[in-house]
């Protein structure tokens, strides 16, 4: 099988066992159709591997195989033991998503396409495919600049593809785990709590929580919020500004960018 068939196996995989759960074990109710939610959400998800495909192709796999044949990045120049090698691009890669999520709060221009992603009244499985196509091509232009810097293999490349993929999907789904297991977890992992967190209409609480895959960083570098100002099931969901169906529509958020956005997410966390 490619990479692209693999990607989507995990995806289908995590994106079915995540809806499925949301409908037994819910653990935030809806404010907003589900149905239509998830025709929103992956409308985008269509647009956007569309816009990766046709000005990317093989995208952050296919980098990787470039800097394989060219003997670009670090990890290209240097003799390390194999297990190593393939260790280092799944966990630096993860911690540049966590900066890129960091400085696209920051920053005022990257804010405005970050919020389509932010304005979701629920959060659920397919919110962790929620992007502005935008957004999505500087995503992958930025990893794309760190893959041919690392020089990571193709196979690393494509482990850290999937597993991003697939927690990005746990981390926004609506389910609820046992307390604590979902304690025990985040010493580990982002959990659908600790995440949630990070979507709450409240501006010190958007600001924290940014990781997706690893918990590590937002713990070391002082981002990390256990709990917020209200129990889970009472968070509230989204940004100032687009609090009613209509406002989040599919031709909204396309157009969300060029529209007045809440700037005051912005503010360094």
């Amino acid at each position: 099988m490619d990479a692209n068939t693999i990607r989507f196996l995990v995806f289908m995989g995590v994106f079915l066992l995540m809806l499925v759960l949301e409908s037994w074990i819910p653990r935030h109710p809806r404010v907003d159709s589900k149905p239509r939610r998830l025709a929103i959400n992956l409308g985008l998800t269509g647009v956007d591997i569309l816009v990766v495909r046709v000005f990317f192709g093989a995208a952050a796999v296919g980098a990787a195989r470039l800097a394989e044949v060219g003997g670009w990045g670090v990890l290209n120049l240097v003799q390390l033991p194999s297990w190593i090698e393939f260790l280092i691009p799944v966990v630096f890669l993860d911690f540049m998503i966590y900066v890129q999520h960091v400085v696209v709060h920051m920053v005022p221009l990257f804010w405005r396409f970050h919020v389509v992603h932010h304005s979701d009244l629920d959060l659920d499985v397919s919110s962790g495919l929620r992007f502005h196509p935008v957004e999505i091509l500087g995503s992958m232009l930025y990893k794309i600049g760190i893959i041919f810097a690392l020089g990571p293999s193709p196979l690393s490349v494509l482990v850290f593809e999937a597993i991003l993929n697939g927690m990005a999907q746990f981390s926004h789904s609506n389910i609820a785990l046992p307390e604590g297991l979902d304690r025990a977890l985040r010493w580990a992992v982002v959990t659908p709590d600790m995440h949630r967190i990070h979507h709450s209409i409240e501006v010190k609480e958007t600001n924290s929580n940014f990781g997706f895959n690893l918990s590590i960083w937002d713990r070391l570098l002082g981002t990390y919020i256990p709990d917020a100002q209200k129990l889970q099931p009472e968070i509230v969901i989204g940004v100032e500004g687009y609090r009613k169906p209509e406002d989040v529509g599919f031709w909204s958020l396309l157009m969300m960018p060029v529209r007045r956005i809440p700037l005051v997410y912005t503010n360094a966390p």
